[in-house]
This record gives structure tokens, sequence and C-alpha cells, in this order.
């Protein structure tokens, strides 16, 4: 059995800055990832995805963006190498290909059994990310056979879908794009919208994101909402990182004759039966818009040093023709079904179950669990608005990288 002071699990962009904070303090640690570096950003995300984020926004611990760029949206291989440049620069000391089976409590801290040998440390931190296992809704289960169906996982480009229309279940940021993605490939779609957060790319010659930084918004600490456990799974942004800084929202692709009907609740069947709430989603996504928009006019002018800062734009909001009480999937022509509704996490081998809720979440606060060095990185509104983001999880590292050095460097060690 091989001992560390402390235990990370997961290379992705959390547990690369824990990491570079544990490193920097002399705390004797190992990454256990299943993959690769970046794993899931090399193997579970579609061909034409970029960042949502400007680079100037790709800050780690030590590292940041340095291209040519600031302005513009990685693509994924541009941030496999920006995740693994980090790495090498940090010198992780990596276990790449390791699984983990199990962690368990034990006298003195964890020990953590892998696929490649068992562990001990006075600390773990869950690393794994916000973004897990795609959540698919059980009436998944209900579709006929003949039906195809594919989460944003396993979704590649428009040509490995079978021939005919597609239903896109989930209009936050990823359902969006892949619907509008693969409605330009020629094939029908139809677009079943729940809760979505609806944004402009750009706002008073800016990018929305550079606003929603200048004004706090994603500094929002977790202590400070009203409604944490609302905030956490607020819709993410309907925003594309396109080359040419494009809008994308339910206005943008009805222009273009992609269909638009209600949150999808059953299946029966060859029929999808649908709630008629789009004048109800779309109202509070306008609100929603409408609160972040004034916000940002309130501080144009603190904003002058900033360059020239043009006027607001008029964003309408969106009406639809009342909607079919649900779509028939033969008749329409519809031969798959993509969900994008989301994801879950799954923490199977995390036998700790004091820290697991009902649902299978760990329970936290500010990334620390109740049990002494056992704590998670990485989750949405972890610590504040921006801790899933590449420009958010390193400040969420380096204070609980400073909690868990404080105990592990204290007089009296983790106790079981």
């Amino acid at each position: 059995m091989r001992s560390v002071q402390a235990i990370i699990i997961g290379a992705g962009q959390a547990g690369l800055a824990m990491s570079h904070c544990l490193g920097r303090h002399g705390i004797d640690h190992v990454v256990l990832e299943r993959g690769r570096v970046a794993e899931r950003w090399r193997t579970e995300r579609w061909d034409s995805l970029r960042l949502l984020t400007p680079n100037w926004m790709s800050r780690l611990p030590g590292w940041s963006y340095q291209g040519h760029d600031p302005d513009g949206y990685m693509a994924m291989p541009e941030v496999v190498e920006f995740l693994s440049s980090y790495s090498r620069l940090s010198r992780t000391p990596l276990e790449a290909g390791t699984d983990v089976l199990s962690v368990r409590r034990v006298p003195g801290g964890y020990q953590v059994a892998t696929s490649r040998g068992t562990w001990a440390a006075g600390a773990v931190v869950v690393a794994t990310g916000h973004c897990g296992h795609p959540a698919i809704p059980a009436m998944a289960r209900c579709l006929p056979s003949a039906i195809g169906q594919v989460t944003p996982s396993d979704y590649r480009r428009p040509s490995t879908l079978a021939d005919g229309g597609v239903l896109v279940v989930g209009a936050s940021a990823t359902g969006v794009q892949l619907a509008e993605e693969i409605h330009r490939s020629g094939r029908p779609v139809t677009l079943s919208v729940g809760s979505h957060t609806r944004l402009p790319r750009t706002y008073r010659g800016r990018d929305i994101m550079w606003w929603m930084d200048r004004i706090g918004v994603l500094d929002e600490r977790a202590g400070d909402v009203p409604n944490l456990q609302r905030a956490r799974t607020q819709p993410s942004l309907q925003l594309v990182g396109s080359v040419d800084r494009r809008s994308i929202d339910l206005d943008t692709l009805r222009k273009t004759g992609l269909r638009i009907v209600g949150r999808a609740i059953g299946v029966e069947g060859g029929l999808v039966h649908l709630r008629d709430d789009l004048a109800e989603t779309t109202t509070a996504s306008q609100g929603t818009l409408a609160r972040l928009l004034a916000r940002i006019d309130a501080a144009v002018p603190d904003a002058n040093g900033q360059g020239r800062v043009e006027a607001a734009a008029l964003l309408r909001p969106v009406a639809f023709e009342p909607a079919p009480p649900a779509l028939d999937l033969a008749a329409d022509g519809i031969r798959t079904v993509l969900w994008a509704t989301g994801y879950r996490r799954s923490y199977g081998w995390l036998r700790v179950p004091e820290v697991l809720d009902a649902s299978g979440e760990i329970i936290h606060r500010d990334g620390v669990t109740a049990v002494p060095g056992l704590c998670v990185l990485g989750l949405r509104f972890l610590r504040r608005r921006k801790s899933s983001f590449l420009d958010g999880v390193g400040g969420d590292a380096e204070a609980i990288a400073k909690h868990l050095i404080a105990q592990l460097t204290s007089p009296r060690r983790v106790a079981a």
C-alpha cells in the first residue's frame, strides 16, 4: 500500500488546479485519473464544441491563456492542450488509467482502492466535476425500439445520426447548440423546451461574460444567494462560442425554421406528450434576462474607462403559437431523440455514506464536507457562481487547499 498526504480524484480542470495548489505548499499528493488528463474533453464532447467563455477567462492558479485570440473561444483540442500544458508545467503527480474502486474512512484518514493498487491518505478531494453522466429521464425507456437515442456525451456530428428527423429534448446551452447544428445539416429538428436561461452573446459592444465578470455576477458567493439549491440547478446559459460571436436563443432558432414545442413530460408508444408551458418558460427566461441587463445598464458609467460602450440592444420577448399536446414520432418523421437533459453525478465508490444525501449528491459547505479531510471541487456554484468555469475553479481550489493544509500539518492529524 502506498501512502501520501492527500489524494485527488480526477485530472480535469478541478483536479489539476487542486494539485497545483497542494504542490505549491509542499503537500505530498497524487492525482488518480481513470483515463488521461482532460479525458472528458477528449472523448465526451461533440466535434464542433467550443468553450462558452472567452479565452481571456481561461485562468487557473499559475496558468492562463497566452494565445493570440483572447476574445475567441477555444475548441476542444485547444482545451485539451491547455489543460495538458498546465499539467506539465505543474508537474502533476498523475496516476493515469487508474479507476477508483472505493474510498473508505480508516483510522488516520482514508483508504482508496483502485484498479492499480491501494493508497492511504490523510485527505481526499473528489474532483470529478459537475458533468458526470448524462441524466436521461425515465420516459426514455418507453420509446419504441425503432427510435434511436443519443446523449451529448455520445453525439459527435450530424452525420452519425440516423436519417430522418431529430427531437432534441432540453433547451439549455447544449440543447440549443446541437439543435441548431443538426438543423443546419438539413435534418428537420424539433426542440422540446423546458426551463432555460436566455442571454445575448454580446451586449453594448462587449461579450456578455465580460459584463457578468465586471458587475460581480460571477463572483457571487454561495452564502449570498437566497436559494442556493435553485441557483445550483439553474439551466446553463443559452450561449455558443462561435467564431462569428453570434447569439443563439429560441428566437434565432425559430427564424431558421426549427420547430419549437413545450416540455416533454412522458412517452406512450410512439407519442411524446408535451406540456403547454412555452409561454411560462419563455416569460420566466425573459424576466431573468431583463434583470441582468438592467444591472449591466446601471454599471455602464463605471465602464467608461474600458473603451466605447455601445447603446443597449432591444431584446424582445419571444412569443410562440400554441404548441401541440403531443408529438407522433412516426407521423413527424422523427427517427432520433437526443436527450440534452443535463447531467448527474455518481459516487457509488464513495463509501462514506454520511456525506451523501438521499439523491446521492455530496453534502458540503463551500466544498468542505462534515467528515474531516474529505472535500469536493468542481461542482456548479460550489463556492461562487463561476465555480465550474475554468475561470472559477482556481479560487475554490486555493481555498480548499488552505483548509486541508491546516488539517494535514496540524499536530492533530485527520481523525477517522
